[in-house]
């Protein structure tokens, strides 16, 4: 199930944050999560199935939903979680916004993309 972050989910998602590798630092982690909660442009959501397992996080600029974190808990990595999450961010998003990457993510949404090409195919 897909959520949105909200104060009392604020040390899982921080958490599963940190497992990024430009979150490792404990003071950096903590001012992207202030960014989530404070400013009106940073979405931060949950992937919930009978625990919280991932966390993607979006930022709009203009006119793109930029895909800026994502990450899903060791253990349950492998399991598409991460594609779960970046298709409810799509249809979320994509009537708005030209939904797109950032450096940190461009990998995975890359992967992403070929997996549905190549499914669909």
């Amino acid at each position: 199930m897909f959520i949105r972050y909200k104060k009392s989910f604020k040390k899982i998602a921080m958490g599963l944050l940190s497992f990024m590798p430009e979150c490792k630092d404990v003071k950096k982690l903590q001012e992207i999560i202030s960014e989530y909660e404070t400013n009106s442009n940073w979405y931060l959501f949950l992937w919930k199935e009978e625990d919280i397992l991932g966390t993607i996080g979006v930022r709009i600029e203009g006119r793109e939903a930029v895909i800026q974190h994502v990450s899903v808990s060791p253990s349950h990595r492998n399991l598409g979680i991460g594609k779960k999450m970046y298709n409810h961010v799509c249809k979320h998003f994509e009537k708005e916004y030209l939904v797109c990457s950032d450096e940190y993510t461009e990998s995975f949404l890359e992967k992403c993309d070929m997996e549905s090409s190549s499914s669909s195919v």
